[in-house]
């Protein structure tokens, strides 16, 4: 193992999640979701509660509700914030929402809603969300980004999960649609001056945008 490799698996082992996100995540790995890692889970949860705070009723909308792991992780940092999210597949939902209910999360804090994000997201509010997540289908992932940077409010941030796709983007004799979306999306990105970005290497790659 590499000095890089046990420094990740370092930083993945020093995180002890909340006994309702470990059965989530466990439910993922059943069901053969790739839930985002325990790491990033934790950074999601860190600047949830850096963009929004404890004390603030915030919104967080997400592309990719799996069974609920993701979510659960952002309103650990951002307690009174609202959750929407929406995913194609509505039984990983039902598993969501029993989840957050399990979890203490009062119903009317979270609007989960069954559909392709392609038709739903155009449909959504514009500048009306502190912190939109995506993590879903990474072939689409531009198409999304377009949509998250469109909902969020200036100031907002814009999550990417899986930006590293299997550590294959980062490997130049790597193919595929899924490999390429996420290139084309990080040349745009590192070109644009209407976000602040970062791309974090954490589980498998968090790529970080701030609307300007």
């Amino acid at each position: 193992m590499s000095d890089k490799e046990a420094s990740w698996k370092f930083a993945e082992d020093f995180i002890v999640e909340r006994p309702d996100i470990a059965e989530a995540r466990q439910h993922s790995v059943e069901l053969g979701i790739d839930a985002v890692s325990p790491a990033t889970g934790a950074q999601l949860a860190v600047i949830a509660a850096a963009t929004i705070g404890s004390a603030v009723a915030g919104s967080i909308i997400e592309v990719g509700t799996g069974v609920g792991v993701s979510g659960l992780w952002m309103l650990a940092g951002a307690p009174q914030a609202t959750l929407t999210t929406i995913d194609v597949e509505s039984d990983y939902q039902d598993s969501a929402r029993r989840a957050f209910l399990e979890a203490g999360i009062a119903a009317n804090r979270m609007r989960l809603i069954a559909g392709d994000a392609g038709e739903v997201l155009p449909r959504m509010n514009e500048a009306s969300y502190d912190i939109v997540l995506v993590d879903a289908d990474p072939k689409s992932v531009i198409e999304y980004v377009e949509h998250a940077l469109r909902l969020a409010r200036i100031g907002g941030t814009v999550l990417v999960a899986h930006a590293l796709w299997r550590d294959r983007v980062a490997d130049p004799v790597q193919r595929g649609d899924a490999v390429t979306g996420f290139r084309s999306l990080l040349r745009e990105i590192a070109a644009s001056d209407a976000v602040i970005s970062a791309l974090s290497p954490v589980g498998d790659g968090l790529l970080q945008l701030t609307k300007r």
